[in-house]
């Protein structure tokens, strides 16, 4: 039978195997070095396809050249015998690679649970590197190049390793625990005190309160203050990362953290506020997700020199003390492209640690060193990198870079029924994705809408949760607002009484799934019948949606929004983390899939016999308006089936009575917003700044800065007693 691969086939990939295979793994490590951080800007899922492939090609490809290197040692080319010592000095590359870049340790936050499997895969690869090694040492001409790359290979993976148990949960928890507290000697007090009885000596025990309670009072007429720069802007954020970092596994804060918090927060304005957050995310995500806690110390700041250093050396030894002409001259000028080619990750490497906000943070941090010295060393430091650090952020703004997607996506469940398929083939289709798994992919494609964040929305929300935060100056104040599901927003204002007592039902009454979509249909109802605004179909083509996809454009990109567009905005946002985000919604969601689909299928029934016309959304709107809904639908259909639209239907109708609907829709938008912001699951947040953030993330961060988070539970704070003693 003939072989079905050719000789000539089989030849090429015998000799070129390995080296495709390292020169793929050292473009992939450009790859990520320059590319890793865009996950953190942008949440299309291409982009985001293309990290993750390249996250986990370069390990794949790096263990496979290893493989073939130490099985192809047994081999010799007969032109030129010392060649293996050539494939030997290789390996450490690899090991090198393996190290990753700085920019991306973990691509989730289960990688970093996995540190441990990382360990002994540093472990079995070094051994094999070693192996290599040995089995050339008795006439190895490159020997000590080889040990030289060796050490910087082992420095490399120890960092990536390090960094992976440093951010797994458990370490990162038990990181930020501060020295056992055994308060005061109860003990020594209670006995010095029944000896001053004893002795008929005037004694009494007082409490001293913490003296930053005291500042609650002043919080809210803290007069508003800008920051200065994005210097200033950086040391807040690192200051107040390092406090509200344990947000992410559910530490508790002090009271003194809570107070001074909120005073800061009420001293600067919405767009201020927003800076610091963001810049306070990038934190967070740059201690999950890379190396940044591992190379911004001291140690780290040691070894990444060192290994530098080796790989220079490295390249001295093999220019100059190495005779070449024994090797295969494409190989030679294949080694020297790995050498410069690791010289120039890590120039990179130490370009992005130089400008990043990490070291702009340490400038805080020296100024409070004690000694003369280091001082000195730091102001000098200051006088150049100061300039080029807010020469770097002009740039990048210029240039549109962002500290995270800044996109509001929106979900909406009338545009998503309308524009069902009808035909038989597109419901087969249909069919075929849900069946493979792939009907919420390509939904999150086709159904999802693109709006650009804007600053002008997030000072809406920035207003009102100052406002709530304001009646927050106890915790338990503090719980009661963040349990607000919209009836706040019903009491709070001066609406109809009536409309009032009719209308809370609907936060109140039903779960928090429930009432999402029940005020999301209500609000596309009013937005497509209310008013004389031209509302255009959302309709667009395959090719058109998929461009938006890939090059992260956005719908309406001047968009302007009144309470109206606000309203509507809110609502398909938080239709699409319920829908398109089960694990962010996961702790408040319930049944709101189950629900979701009935109410589908009733209006897919319903739009069946009805004319839409031209702009569907509007047509389906007006029809269930049409619909007499006197008697409740439960009365009619019962309870088995979740579907609320005409529930919707109702409510719709009810707030056509309120002059004042759309600001009345607008709170309580942001009220429903801000209880899932608070109630979701903190992991869930650490895992989505690694996706291109989302705005439910910044409201929670923003919700606890505020004080209306449920951490806050030391109400005493440091208050010591103290025993006073009469004459």
């Amino acid at each position: 039978m003939r072989d079905p691969i050719p000789a000539s086939v089989k030849r090429l990939w015998d000799h070129w195997n390995i080296r495709s295979a390292i020169l793929a793994s050292l473009s992939l490590q450009v790859f990520l070095i320059l590319c890793a951080s865009w996950r953190k800007r942008t949440a299309h899922k291409f982009v985001i396809f293309l990290i993750w492939s390249g996250y986990l090609l370069a390990d794949t490809v790096a263990n496979f050249a290893i493989g073939h290197i130490s099985t192809s040692q047994g081999t010799t080319d007969a032109k030129y015998p010392d060649n293996s010592d050539l494939l030997a000095f290789w390996a450490p590359f690899l090991l090198v690679h393996l190290g990753g870049p700085d920019t991306i340790t973990a691509f989730a936050l289960e990688d970093n649970e996995l540190w441990l499997r990382h360990l002994l895969t540093f472990a079995t690869q070094g051994f094999a590197t070693v192996y290599v090694f040995i089995l050339t040492l008795k006439e190895n001409k490159v020997w000590i190049p080889t040990v030289l790359l060796f050490l910087a290979g082992v420095i490399k993976y120890f960092e990536r390793t390090y960094s992976l148990y440093r951010a797994s949960m458990d370490q990162f928890r038990d990181s930020m625990l501060d020295d056992p507290d055994p308060g005061s000697n109860y003990a020594k007090l209670m006995e010095e005190y029944d000896s001053k009885i004893e002795a008929k000596i005037p004694t009494e025990i007082i409490i001293i309160e913490e003296p930053d309670k005291q500042m609650q009072a002043t919080a809210r007429d803290t007069p508003i203050e800008k920051l200065k720069d994005d210097l200033e802007v950086v040391q807040k954020a690192y200051y107040y990362f390092n406090i509200f970092k344990g947000l992410i596994v559910d530490l508790i804060f002090s009271f003194k953290d809570r107070n001074e918090s909120r005073k800061f927060f009420h001293s600067i304005d919405a767009e201020d506020a927003l800076k610091v957050i963001e810049v306070e995310l990038n934190f967070i995500y740059e201690v999950l997700f890379t190396k940044a806690v591992v190379v911004h110390s001291i140690y780290g700041y040691v070894f990444r020199l060192l290994s530098f250093v080796l790989v220079l050396v490295a390249l001295a030894l093999f220019r100059f003390n190495v005779q070449k002409h024994k090797f295969h001259p494409l190989d030679v000028k294949f080694t020297y492209m790995l050498l410069f080619g690791s010289i120039g990750l890590d120039t990179i490497a130490f370009i992005r640690a130089i400008f990043s906000d990490w070291t702009v943070a340490d400038l805080q941090k020296s100024g409070k060193q004690s000694d003369s010295c280091w001082k000195s060393c730091m102001a000098v430091f200051s006088a150049w990198k100061v300039p080029l650090f807010n020469v770097k952020r002009a740039i990048f703004k210029h240039f549109g870079f962002r500290s995270w997607s800044e996109s509001v996506k929106g979900y909406n469940l009338i545009r998503y029924c309308v524009n069902r398929p009808k035909s038989k083939i597109g419901m087969g289709m249909d069919q075929v994705l849900y069946f493979v798994g792939l009907k919420d992919f390509v939904n999150g494609i086709f159904q999802v809408s693109n709006k650009r964040f804007t600053g002008e929305l997030w000072k809406v929300i920035f207003d009102e949760l100052q406002k709530k935060s304001d009646f927050a100056d106890d915790p338990e104040d503090a719980k009661t607002i963040c349990s607000a599901r919209g009836n706040l927003a019903l009491q709070d204002n001066d609406w109809d009484k009536n409309l009032k007592e009719e209308l809370m039902p609907y936060v109140v009454n039903v779960t928090y799934d429930e009432s999402l979509l029940l005020w999301h249909i209500a609000t596309e109802l009013l937005y497509y019948t209310d008013g004389n605004a031209d509302q255009g179909s959302d309709d667009k083509s395959c090719c058109k949606i998929l461009l938006d996809c890939m090059c992260n454009s956005y719908d309406d990109a001047d968009q302007k929004y009144d309470e109206k567009e606000l309203s509507k905005l809110l609502s398909d946002y938080m239709m699409y983390l319920l829908i398109m985000q089960p694990a962010m919604m996961a702790a408040v969601a319930g049944i709101g899939k189950i629900r979701f689909r009935d109410t589908c299928a009733e209006a897919e029934r319903f739009f069946k016999r009805r004319e839409l016309g031209s702009n569907k959304e509007r047509g389906a709107c007006e029809n269930i308006l049409d619909v007499n809904t006197e008697v409740k639908p439960v009365d009619v259909k019962g309870d088995r089936s979740k579907s609320v639209l005409f529930d919707a239907s109702r409510l719709a109708k009810l707030l056509k009575r309120e002059e004042k609907r759309w600001e009345l829709l607008s709170k309580v938008w942001v009220e429903l917003l801000s209880y899932a912001a608070g109630h979701c699951r903190a992991n869930a947040h650490a895992q989505q700044v690694s996706k291109g953030g989302e705005l439910i993330t910044s409201v929670w961060l923003l919700m606890a800065h505020f004080g209306l988070a449920d951490q806050f539970q030391i109400k005493k704070g440091h208050a010591r007693a103290k025993l006073i003693v009469g004459k």
